[in-house]
């Protein structure tokens, strides 16, 4: 208060997740900052598209890791299994997630984490939670639909992924999917990021191949 002394940046970080503010408000005079809202909360949306961006509640769809498994849209004898970190950051909740090195080479793009990396924002819906999911400089998007499902530990989501591409002849733009919570147990989470890739309808997991159907055609 005094100015005599200043937050680490971690320490910053910190307070500024907390409280759901700007670092700016430290480092700049209040009458220099610029008052920015969000497209979605703003007085246009709010009640509408921005109803459910805010304070997801951690019961409904808790922060962690999750492994996911979808057909491919690029090839639908494979199946794609795939591992994502949701958390929250002030009011909002947020998916990261890196695309898998070999879909990158199979549409010729490049595979360092850079191209790879997508991100999301996660909203909640009457009966489960939509992710808007980009990658890098809005390249390509997905809209995801889950709903949580019966299970012995409450742990699984089922429901749907989309891309925003042109129709073809040769891929699919809509398939079913899955999600299984991991949360942050080192072991579970190293275990499934080392097992993601590319598999078979037989070799992928008992219970996520019961909820992918793949037999039954997605309506």
């Amino acid at each position: 208060m005094s100015g005599e002394s200043f937050p680490r940046p971690d320490v910053l970080e910190r307070i500024c997740s907390f409280f759901g503010v700007d670092a700016r408000v430290l480092l700049e005079p209040i009458e220099n900052l610029r008052t920015t809202t969000s497209i979605l909360t703003g007085p246009t949306l709010a009640e509408f598209a921005g109803a459910g961006v805010e304070n997801l509640p951690e019961e409904v769809f808790p922060s962690g890791f999750y492994r996911f498994s979808r057909r491919s849209f690029l090839d639908v004898s494979q199946f794609v299994v795939g591992i994502v970190y949701v958390f929250r950051q002030g009011s909002g909740t947020f998916v990261r997630g890196f695309e898998l090195r070999e879909a990158m080479r199979q549409q010729g793009l490049r595979d360092d984490p850079q191209p790879r990396e997508f991100r999301g924002y996660i909203a909640n819906q009457e009966d489960g939670i939509v992710a808007v999911v980009s990658r890098r400089n809005d390249m390509t998007n997905t809209f995801n639909y889950l709903s949580r499902v019966p299970s012995f530990a409450n742990n699984f989501w089922v429901g749907y992924a989309t891309r925003t591409v042109r129709e073809s002849p040769t891929a699919t733009r809509v398939e079913r999917m899955v999600y299984e919570y991991l949360g942050r147990d080192r072991s579970k989470v190293m275990t499934a990021a080392r097992q993601a890739g590319y598999y078979a309808e037989e070799d992928l997991l008992p219970f996520h191949a019961r909820l992918l159907q793949p037999n039954i055609n997605f309506r």
